[in-house]
């Protein structure tokens, strides 16, 4: 649509100056500049526009054929990610192996615009499919990444998708609201908004919107926990879905989690034990007010007896944890076998917190362990 809308633009025969500002065009046809450079915002923005804001404000200042050229520089750029006429439904016909390689391309995205004013972007990973398969929907992962609620963002896990999408999973890594710009539930409404993004939007790259699981991350999978138990909450919800017309709801089909934030407020004592001011900080400044720590917690979600999804869960833990602490963990799945979840859990020995950050065996056999997982939701 996007880009069928830009080429009707910049083939029309309309007159325009290089040094021709956005003023200075007639009202219908700075009405349709305006329409195309917003379309050209939304899918180049990784090619350095990153608004239409910033398109109409360079067309001020730059003149309206700069900021084309600009744009048609974009297309170029962007040839290896253009969007592709939706797939066939993923079938039998497309098998997923999780031993299988394909080349992997990378783009961005604009995802959405937070309360903060701040443009989250999304992080595409496609893999690329051999001619013969070039119809064919790959199955969908959603990236949610960690950083104790207060940083990182959709680069943070990059090895671990770069893995998925290479063994045939479209994987999008998407921006989080951080805690200084809004606490809870911001981060857990960008993750909500964003599985219904991804359902709409996945056919374009490739990716079936059936099926879709989520990777979290520590916090992120604080996140993926609250998001599959409660998909329908409505203050999840609390961003519509431009032009969404089937009713896309925010269900997952699994989560996998590297040291998931289970119980907060158990993490939250252990860095009080420890004496981690920037810990405990963390949670002060996301969990507001502070009640909200029990509200939000999954471990105590479970033991209220909320009625919740029971989504099949992979939980991946290091041994040598002392940020989330094995014991934390344990107690978590327990509780959720018990309540009727299904959820494998993974003691990875001499790994620490985030030991998937460097190379090794562990990380590996992780990267393995995750594919596995899919695979066998998938079959």
């Amino acid at each position: 649509m996007y880009l069928k809308q830009i080429t009707q633009y910049l083939r029309a025969p309309v007159q325009i100056k290089p040094n021709h500002s956005l003023t200075e065009l007639p009202k219908l046809e700075r009405r349709g500049f305006l329409k195309a450079t917003g379309a050209i915002a939304s899918v180049a923005s990784f090619a350095g526009v990153k608004a239409s804001n910033a398109i109409k404000a360079t067309a001020g200042t730059l003149g309206l054929g700069a900021v084309l050229g600009r744009a048609e520089n974009a297309f170029s750029a962007y040839s290896g990610a253009e969007p592709n006429a939706p797939g066939k439904e993923l079938s039998a016909r497309f098998s997923y192996d999780p031993s299988a390689q394909y080349p992997v391309k990378v783009f961005e995205v604009p995802f959405r615009t937070n309360a903060a004013g701040r443009q989250l972007m999304a992080r595409i990973y496609r893999p690329v499919l051999p001619d013969s398969m070039s119809s064919y929907q790959t199955p969908t992962v959603l990236d949610l990444h960690g950083g104790a609620w207060n940083a990182k963002n959709r680069t943070a896990e990059e090895p671990m998708d770069r893995a998925l999408a290479a063994s045939g999973i479209l994987v999008v890594a998407i921006d989080l609201t951080l805690a200084g710009e809004a606490p809870y539930p911001a981060n857990v409404q960008d993750a909500n908004y964003g599985v219904r993004w991804l359902k709409k939007n996945a056919p374009l790259w490739g990716g079936s919107p059936k099926r879709v699981g989520v990777y979290g991350s520590s916090s992120g999978g604080h996140v993926a926990e609250l998001l599959g138990m409660r998909p329908h909450d409505p203050r999840y919800n609390a961003y519509p879905l431009e032009g969404d017309r089937e009713g896309l709801d925010a269900r997952i089909a699994y989560i996998a989690t590297r040291s998931p934030i289970s119980n907060p407020f158990a993490r939250y004592q252990n860095a009080l034990n420890l004496k981690r001011e920037k810990m405990m900080l963390n949670h002060t400044t996301y969990f507001k007010p502070w009640e909200s720590i029990h509200e939000s917690n999954p471990q105590e979600i479970l033991e209220r007896g909320e009625p919740v999804d029971l989504t099949p869960l992979l939980v991946m833990q290091g041994a040598l944890d002392d940020n989330v602490l094995p014991s934390i963990q344990e107690r978590f799945i327990n509780t959720y076998k018990s309540v009727g979840g299904t959820c494998e859990y993974r003691v990875f020995p001499d790994s620490e917190h985030e030991w998937v950050a460097k190379e090794g065996e562990q990380t590996n056999l992780a990267r393995e362990c995750v594919k596995a997982f899919i695979a066998k939701q998938l079959a």
